[in-house]
């Protein structure tokens, strides 16, 4: 499954970079991206895990970058 989200806060390039090598560890991700200047989550994952996986990158946004919040 391929999704799109949108993210609402300050995140700096450094902090994405360290979500994006955190959630890529997730078994079942295929792909991620964050970026910082549009402020855009994009997430491809395994349509049989997808809920757990989102629920677990929403948990690593918060431990990285606690002022940004995953829009879901």
């Amino acid at each position: 499954m391929h999704k799109v989200i949108k993210l609402d806060g300050d995140i700096c390039a450094n902090c994405a970079s360290k979500i994006e090598d955190q959630i890529k560890k997730i078994d079942g991700v295929e792909n991620v991206r964050v970026n910082a200047m549009t402020l855009k989550f994009t997430l491809d994952a395994d349509d049989d895990k997808f809920d757990d996986i989102l629920d677990e990158s929403v948990r690593i946004f918060g431990k990285i970058e606690p002022s940004c919040e995953v829009l879901v």
